[in-house]
C-alpha cells in the first residue's frame, strides 16, 4: 500500500488518509469551512479534530463523535473507503 510522507518524514498509511479527506470532505459538507467551528460546536477537542483531518491521530472514541455529529454509522462512513 502506497504511503504519504509528512514533514517530519513519518509515512502515513493511504488508508488513513483517505478516513482524514473523507472526514474533511464531511465538515465542508455541512457547512463548516473552519475545522476549530465543527469541533467546538459538537464538543470535539480542536487539537485532536485538526489531527484527524491531517491523519496523525485517531482514536476510535472522536471518530465515534465526528460520526454523531454528522448522524452517520460506521457502515455509512466506511462504505466508499477501500
Amino acid at each position: 500500500m502506497a504511503k504519504k510522507t509528512t514533514n517530519n518524514n513519518k509515512k502515513l498509511d493511504m488508508r488513513i488518509m483517505r478516513i482524514a479527506d473523507k472526514l474533511e470532505r464531511m465538515r465542508i459538507e455541512k457547512g463548516f469551512t473552519s475545522y476549530e467551528n465543527f469541533a467546538i460546536e459538537y464538543g470535539i477537542s480542536r487539537m485532536q479534530y485538526w489531527r484527524m483531518e491531517k491523519g496523525t491521530n485517531f482514536t476510535f472514541e472522536s471518530l465515534l463523535k465526528i460520526l454523531d455529529a454528522h448522524k452517520i454509522t460506521l457502515g455509512e462512513f466506511f462504505k466508499d473507503i477501500e
